[in-house]
């Protein structure tokens, strides 16, 4: 009887734990579906700054700007950027870089020595605080760009706090690829986490900035880092903005807007012929798919590391840059564009050492103030859950002709695109005849039953 009433003492032990992990389990699952259901419900209820919602940006390389390079000299640009149409300037890192391991002459702007002080090339404390006032002054708002991924090898953690930073096999503190200059955190120690934060804090408490563009912003930093940062900066200072250089969804609903990266390169291949319209297509039926519908996504032609590493407008779209410029503005989500630009940037510009941008004109000033003045009266075009969605329409010809629509209850705008080089007559297949303003040329015309005519490597933008 002995080996039976074990046996059987076994089995109800057995069953009494299979029942407990049974209910332990159900309990745990119950919790991650209240909290995946209030992750959901965040994303799709998040509520934005109320003036983020038909915003764009530009970026701001305070180095390059001026032939003084400083932020004094750049602040004289503030009206006529104000008359432009400009939104939000994003600041290039204005910190002091490091001298230890620097590259070239000035060094990298993203090798940061203290991130609560300014770089002396730029000009004072004083200046910067000075600059800030001057952009809300004339009703913009101010982004600093932070880097959170690294530090210079000069900046008081390398010997202070040793243990914050990567370390390679033998124990000494590293880098990635060819960042020489730079020195990487290491998110694994949570002591870093409260560090940074109080630098994230900072100059929204001294200097009343609006927004942050995180650099790096998903490289080896956990998401569980900003669902902790972010919340205690935005107590800091309502309506703050954060814009993450990444490009995955789960970085919503954390950060406001991310990175189109995949977009970029694609646009890219389509101008120099390597790929398709109709991967443009697919692109962003996918983003829909991937994307919640409150998510900014950031477009652009270029950005400060395309510029001088990759090409110039030119170089990098040929005589379809306005095309893409465009689309850029109204396919979804927020433009970007970056110093210069709006003389028709036709040099790639000095990382390293001071590259003077060479004001030669205005040429492109009228061309994106027209398309943001668009932007901000025209609902289909805002960003995120403000605005309307994408939709496809079919051309004839297709072959290098894109057009699409964006609709938002009775706002209506309708792009046509012709990427060949010849004047094109262009029908519109399902286009109801509608009567639309052109609106570059301000021209009124009805669109749906008659072909429109598109000069070669030009756009129509049309307005209901």
């Amino acid at each position: 009887m002995r080996p039976f009433l074990s046996c059987l003492k076994y089995k109800i032990l057995f069953l009494i734990l299979a029942v407990g992990l049974l209910g332990w389990n159900c309990t745990r699952s119950a919790e991650e579906a209240t909290q995946d259901s209030a992750i959901t419900s965040a994303s799709e209820h998040i509520e934005h700054p109320e003036w983020s919602k038909s915003a764009n940006i530009y970026e701001v390389n305070i180095r390059q700007y001026t032939p003084e390079g400083t932020f004094k000299a750049f602040q004289k640009e503030l009206p006529r950027l104000k008359n432009m149409g400009v939104d939000i300037l994003w600041l290039m890192p204005i910190h002091p870089i490091g001298e230890k391991r620097r590259k070239g002459e000035l060094g990298s702007y993203y090798s940061i020595k203290d991130y609560t002080a300014v770089n002396p090339n730029f000009g004072t404390r004083q200046d910067f605080f000075d600059l800030v006032r001057a952009i809300h002054a004339n009703d913009m708002k101010v982004f600093l760009d932070m880097v959170p991924n690294h530090t210079a090898w000069d900046h008081p953690w390398v010997t202070e706090h040793p243990e914050y930073y990567m370390k390679d096999s033998l124990g000494n503190i590293t880098y990635e690829a060819d960042w020489t200059d730079i020195a990487q955190l290491n998110y694994e120690n949570r002591a870093l986490w409260d560090d940074m934060i109080e630098k994230l804090k900072y100059w929204v408490e001294e200097a009343n900035i609006d927004g942050y563009r995180v650099d790096h912003a998903g490289h080896d930093i956990p998401l569980e880092f900003w669902k902790k940062a972010i919340p205690e900066v935005n107590n800091v200072k309502q309506d703050f903005f954060w814009l993450a250089e990444w490009n995955t969804p789960e970085m919503h609903p954390w950060f406001d807007a991310t990175y189109t990266w995949e977009y970029f390169h694609l646009t890219t291949e389509i101008a120099k012929g390597e790929a398709s319209l109709d991967q443009l297509t697919e692109y962003m039926a996918r983003q829909d798919s991937l994307y919640p519908g409150h998510a900014y996504r950031l477009y652009f032609t270029t950005n400060h590391d395309e510029n001088s590493w990759n090409g110039t407008d030119e170089e990098l779209f040929g005589d379809n840059f306005e095309n893409f410029a465009v689309m850029a503005s109204t396919i979804d989500g927020m433009p970007l564009i970056y110093s210069g630009q709006e003389t028709g940037l036709e040099q790639r510009l000095e990382f390293f050492k001071k590259d003077t941008i060479d004001w030669d004109g205005y040429e492109y000033e009228d061309f994106y103030r027209t398309l943001f003045e668009l932007k901000d009266r025209n609902e289909a075009l805002w960003n995120g859950q403000h605005g309307g969605h994408f939709q496809h329409v079919q051309t004839s010809p297709s072959e290098s002709i894109y057009a699409y629509k964006r609709v938002k209850g009775d706002s209506e705008v309708l792009v046509v695109l012709n990427l060949t080089g010849q004047e094109q007559q262009v029908a519109l297949q399902d286009i109801r005849p509608t009567e639309y303003s052109d609106v570059f040329s301000g021209e009124t015309l009805t669109v749906g039953k008659q072909q429109v005519a598109i000069p070669a490597h030009s756009h129509l933008v049309l307005e209901k």
